[in-house]
């Protein structure tokens, strides 16, 4: 039995060439991305601003400010949970920009290990 494909599939080496280059040069802007989102800087806010947190595109946290209104010996935990959700608010913004810019390379293609 032989199977038709549709007109413009499986045309043969040159269909499968352009697939390969168009690939490799989506990969290309992947990595470009990925070293250009790794270089940006990100600044988060959390309990009203009294904590902000820097973050860089390896999701390597560089600074934590809190303002000291927030000190409060007698209460440790406020603190803590503010951190605790600046931090993972930044976290959720670097991978949240690496998908929506990616998105914008891959038609929102799910290639894993691209970025």
């Amino acid at each position: 039995m032989k199977v038709r494909l549709p007109k413009g599939m499986g045309g043969g080496p040159q269909d499968m060439n352009a697939m390969i280059r168009q690939a490799q040069k989506m990969q290309e802007s992947m990595e470009a991305l990925s070293a250009e989102l790794e270089q940006r800087e990100y600044e988060i806010s959390a309990g009203g601003g009294v904590v902000s947190v820097k973050i860089n595109g390896k999701s390597v946290i560089l600074n934590i400010e809190i303002k000291p209104e927030i000190v409060d010996p007698d209460d440790i935990e406020t603190l803590q949970d503010i951190l605790v959700a600046a931090v993972n608010e930044a976290v959720k913004k670097v991978a949240d920009i690496k998908e929506t810019e990616s998105a914008k390379i891959t038609g929102a293609m799910n290639i894993p290990g691209m970025l």
